[in-house]
């Protein structure tokens, strides 16, 4: 592997390090800094949110600038901000210092945009697959380490983790500007503004009400997945007295779990049963998985869940493939990027409601953001079993059995 392949795939993994790195710290930091229960809930989903909405916002930004003048400049920008963020975040005397580092992050964390955009500069066409998977491993291990790490830290000192995020940035700044060549001649004129538009791709559902059914159980999933990802660890800590470091390894081990299973069970689940049966089972594996969280007394009890969080990670790779088959080759890039915009648009709605709707019934019923996350569920089966979807699923039936 050359070492500009190298450095990208550094850069995306310090990136989702430093996304999972504040996870278990997180609650302990904003009990430091509010004065209730009810503020660290939904200040904890607020600083999500924020974060998500920067990653929207800017990354279309990001983007179009490293067309205009250059991947290299932008990444270097990118990396020295995140390194002067994280130092931000450790020193924060307030709450209002820590919005802001959140919203640094938001924006130096947009350099997934440039940083794919390079790997696609650099790597023949005939390679991009291998190369895109070994970036969603680095993704992966990172969703891993970062956890693992923050609770670790965190349980020694509770602003180590971002002092550790700072030097990691610090260290992949410099190797970058000594490693890493541009790989594209900046353009001569100017961007147009459109391709900074980051909801610019929400109109791209026009002209294709076929796939509308499909998505909509795509946005379906995604918000109701915003529960364990926005409140695991701090639900963790409040309802069964989970240290940092018993946090981080809960969380580590909850994405250790998606990715084995999306790994080595979706392609022979679904080359056996077919998508949509695939679909239907992780939607109740998960739906199980939240039902019986929404109950849970004890601290080992989520840690024997966690196969039944699996299982449901199946759900998304089987929906997207029965999407993909709705359009075109030559349109495939269109509707992945509508499905981003999708599913970053509900990452900054989603833990604002599961956080608020946690806030206002933890000393109540705790469990009930989770019964909420089933009922979510259960408004996927009227779009999966509705008369336009049958005819489609009939036709590629038929398809399938004529070849």
């Amino acid at each position: 592997m050359r070492r500009p392949h190298i450095v990208i795939l550094f850069t995306v993994l310090l990136d989702a390090i430093g996304f999972g790195l504040i996870m278990p710290i997180l609650p302990g930091l904003l009990h430091s800094l509010s004065n209730s229960d009810t503020n660290v809930s939904r200040n904890y989903g607020a600083l999500l949110a924020v974060y998500a909405l920067m990653q929207f916002l800017f990354s279309p930004v990001l983007g179009a600038l490293s067309d205009r003048f250059g991947r290299r400049p932008v990444l270097l920008a990118s990396l020295g901000g995140a390194a002067a963020d994280y130092l931000v975040m450790a020193a924060a005397p307030s709450l209002s210092w820590l919005y802001v580092g959140r919203v640094l992050a938001g924006i130096t964390g947009a350099n997934m945009a440039v940083a794919t955009a390079y790997l696609t500069d650099v790597t023949p066409e005939a390679e991009r697959a291998g190369r895109f998977g070994q970036m969603g491993a680095a993704l992966g291990v990172g969703f891993i380490a970062g956890p693992l790490i923050g609770g670790l830290l965190g349980a020694w000192h509770l602003r180590a983790p971002f002092l550790a995020a700072a030097a990691m940035n610090g260290l992949n700044l410099l190797l970058a500007y000594y490693v890493l060549p541009e790989s594209r001649q900046p353009q001569t004129g100017s961007s147009p503004r459109t391709s900074m538009n980051a909801f610019a791709a929400l109109h791209r559902l026009r002209g294709m009400p076929n796939l509308l059914p499909l998505v909509g159980v795509y946005a379906v999933i995604m918000l109701a997945s915003q529960a364990p990802a926005t409140l695991w660890i701090i639900y963790g800590e409040d309802r069964f007295a989970w240290s940092t470091t018993i946090a981080g390894v809960s969380l580590a081990a909850y994405g250790a779990c998606h990715a084995v299973s999306q790994a080595f069970a979706i392609g022979p689940l679904v080359a056996r049963l077919g998508e949509r049966v695939a679909l239907l089972i992780g939607l109740a594996a998960d739906s199980l998985g939240l039902a019986l969280m929404a109950v849970a007394t004890r601290g080992w009890m989520p840690f024997a869940i966690l196969p039944l969080f699996a299982a449901g990670s199946v759900t998304m790779p089987a929906l997207q493939a029965m999407i993909a088959r709705q359009v075109d080759d030559n349109r495939q890039g269109e509707l992945q990027g509508t499905l981003t915009s999708i599913a970053s648009l509900i990452g900054v709605g989603g833990p604002l409601a599961a956080a608020s709707l946690y806030a206002a019934t933890q000393h109540t019923w705790p469990g009930l953001v989770w019964g909420a996350s089933v009922a979510l569920y259960l408004l996927a089966l009227p779009l999966l079993f509705n008369g336009r979807m049958r005819s489609q699923q009939q036709r590629a039936v038929g398809t399938s059995s004529g070849e």
